[in-house]
Order: C-alpha cells, then structure tokens, then sequence
C-alpha cells in the first residue's frame, strides 16, 4: 500500500499464488529511491537464451529508461537477460541526466550479473522531472543477486508499487504436447492510466521456447485487446512499459500455438482488469461494451469516449444511472453514429432505443442497477458489425485528494 491510502475496496481478496517459472529468478530491495521503509527496487535474472518481447508508451515525452528499452528489444541474443525496475522515480525529463542515469544502471547490473548490458533492461516509476539518484539503486546490486530466488515474483510486485493499493499478479499454466507451459506476470498502475500503451509497467515471465518475432507478434495483439482498452483518468505515462519474457526453460516452442496464445491474454487481461480495480480513488468497475457499429476501430472510439468521460465516471461514483451522458459521449466521439438506431444498456436494462428512452425503463431500475460495484454500459449503434470493449473506474474525490499533494 502506497504511504496512506487504504486498499482498494475493489481489490482481489489476496495476491494470487505465482508459480516457478523455470529460468527465472527475482529479488527486490529497500534502496531509498523516495519511499522510505519498503522495497522500491527488483531485479529479475533470466537464464540464457531468453527471448524478449516488448511493448511501450508513445508518450512524446517517454522516459530515458523507456527509449533505451526500445532501441534494445528488437536484438536476438543467446545471452541471459536482466529486468531492473524502481519505483518513487520515473526518470522522465530528467535531460542528459536521464541516459546517464540509466547507462550507469546497466553497466553495474550487466557487471553484478555477468551480462553483457544490451540485454540489461530497466524501468523507472514515479516523478516526473526530478533526477533519479541511481547510485541508490546500483549499491544494492550485491543485495540483489545475492538474493535471487525462484519464489521471489510477489516481493517484485511490491517493489514497483506507487500509488497503488495492493500488488498485482496473474498466472496461467496449460498443457502443450503433453507438457505445462506456464506464464506468470505482475503490474503496477492505478493513476496515469491510458491507452498508448497504457499499462503503467507489466512484467510477464514464461518458460515457454518462442521466437522473437512470434513472441513480439502475440504481444503485440493481446495488447490492442487488454492494456491498450483500459483507463482510469485518460493520462497517457512517460514509463508505460510491458516487457515478456520467454525463458525456453520447458523447451515447448509455443510459435502459433492458439493454447499458449489464449492464456497469455487471459493473463494480460486479468492484470489490465487489476490496474483498472486500482484506479485512484475507485469504488466501481465499468466494463464499456460496444456493438454495431461501422467498424472495430469505431467501436473502440466509441468506447473509449464512454470510459474517458469525467461526466459518465462521476455519474457511476454517485450512482446516477444518467443515460444522456453516454448519448453525449458517443455523440462527441467522432466515430459514425445515428441517433435514432441508438440502444444503450444498463446491464441488462434496456433504457434507450430508437432515439429515445426505452418504454420499459424505469428510473427506479437504473438506479438499482448502478448500487452494484462491478457494472455494464453497454451500447449497440445499428450501423454494422463492429465491437469493442473497454474498462474503467469511477472518478471519486478519492482521486483529487491522491493527486493533489502527490509529490509531498
């Protein structure tokens, strides 16, 4: 939990239970980034032949961490790889300083690791514009791969946290020719959460064998489906990195296979929907379903003009089942719509439908409907086949009083 803030009351009853992932190991620390008196520092160790995959923000303004990422990620290797993420930081538009900072990282960590620094990959979370101290990072090297563990993914969740409320991990594991593959991944974000990639950070380890270009492929797409459909306040980060890891260690190639592909996206998606439940201030989930419309890209237009409106997320916080803020929001959206095919849904609440409120809806229905924590708008614009879904929270004075003194 970040300084105060009492836990989500949308959050998972407890941290789920992530299990080994052959060829990888993970340890974290106290370094003092910002915070004081908890780990803001985690180093996870890949074993040789590892393929990376990765996936991040294209903020204009990104961080020097994640630029260094990407001029990284594309590069085949047979070397071991590293992950070292802070969080209290982020080591954006910190100027020269930024690369110096990151370049110091890496050299230390490829030493303290026997890696060569081209497969060092690092991340950084938290304030923007102030210089990132990485001489508290680089001291606690020793520490860290000292420390290694094969368990140690939920003590790397906690590291990464800022605002959130509680860690976040998923995990999957399925039966490939006859041998379990398995996928473990944590997250952090709760504020500054948009598309573009808009994940906060997301760290995904497999033991599966697959090829750059196919591992890149997959998450590429399971991200246009999960991460890049949810928001919590339309701010796209500096940091938004999502980096996959396939250690190879079960010696199963998952290239095309639709089994693995399948759970890795019910992983993403399961960590998208958790930094969703931690938006700032949240007290209700709200999934966005759009159908009919023109095409996909419009349904995603639509849907995403639903969940970024600070009109539709206050009516949800004060559960005011206010329907003519969505006809506004699909109105405003840019994408094709007509008024008079318009049907939207609460749940399964019909209340508008051929240009005007449903006969059978009533106010007393709505505002039943919106007492429940986990809720549905669902809207379909009778104009083709497109759809698209999108989650987010509601806007609470929760997330004025966290992001107002967020820096103190």
């Amino acid at each position: 939990m970040a300084g105060n803030i009492p836990v989500s009351p949308l959050a998972p009853a407890s941290f789920p239970q992530l299990p080994v992932v052959q060829g990888a190991t993970f340890a974290s620390a106290a370094a003092g980034v910002k915070y004081q008196g908890r780990t803001d520092v985690m180093l996870a160790l890949l074993k040789p032949g590892t393929t990376m995959a990765g996936v991040f923000t294209r903020s204009a303004t990104r961080s020097a961490n994640v630029l260094d990422c990407q001029a990284k990620i594309g590069a085949d290797s047979d070397a071991g790889a590293a992950i070292i993420v802070n969080s209290g930081n982020s080591n954006a538009f910190t100027g020269k300083a930024g690369e110096g900072s990151v370049d110091a990282i890496c050299t230390a960590v490829a030493e303290a690791a026997g890696l060569p620094a081209a497969r060092v990959f690092t991340s950084s979370t938290g304030v923007i514009g102030e210089r990132l101290p990485h001489d508290r990072i680089t001291a606690k090297l020793a520490e860290l791969t000292a420390g290694q563990q094969a368990d140690g993914l939920e003590g790397a969740a906690q590291a990464i946290m800022t605002t959130d409320t509680f860690a976040k991990g998923a995990t999957a594991t399925v039966q490939i020719d006859g041998a379990p593959v398995t996928i473990a991944g944590i997250a952090k974000g709760s504020g500054m959460v948009a598309p573009d990639m808009a994940t906060m950070l997301v760290y995904i380890f497999t033991d599966a064998a697959a090829s750059r270009p196919a591992l890149q492929a997959m998450l590429g797409a399971h991200t246009d489906k999960t991460f890049n459909n949810i928001t919590v306040d339309s701010d796209t980060s500096t940091s938004d990195t999502l980096l996959l890891a396939a250690t190879g260690a079960s010696g199963v190639n998952v290239d095309g296979n639709d089994t693995f592909a399948q759970a890795l996206h019910d992983v993403m998606l399961d960590l998208a929907h958790q930094v969703v439940r931690d938006g700032e201030g949240a007290t209700k989930f709200l999934e966005v379903h759009v159908t009919g419309a023109a095409s996909d890209a419009d349904a995603r237009t639509h849907a995403m003009a639903i969940a970024n409106s600070p009109l539709i997320k206050t009516a949800v916080a004060g559960e005011d089942p206010n329907w003519g803020r969505v006809v506004m929001a699909v109105g405003k959206s840019g994408a094709a719509a007509d008024r008079d095919l318009l049907t939207i849904r609460f749940g399964d609440i019909v209340v508008a439908e051929n240009g005007w409120v449903s006969e059978s809806y009533t106010e007393d229905a709505g505002a039943a409907y919106m007492k429940a924590q986990d809720l549905v708008i669902g809207v379909d614009l009778g104009l083709g086949s497109g759809t698209s879904t999108a989650w987010t929270c509601d806007l609470t004075h929760g997330y004025i009083t966290i992001n107002a003194d967020y820096r103190s």
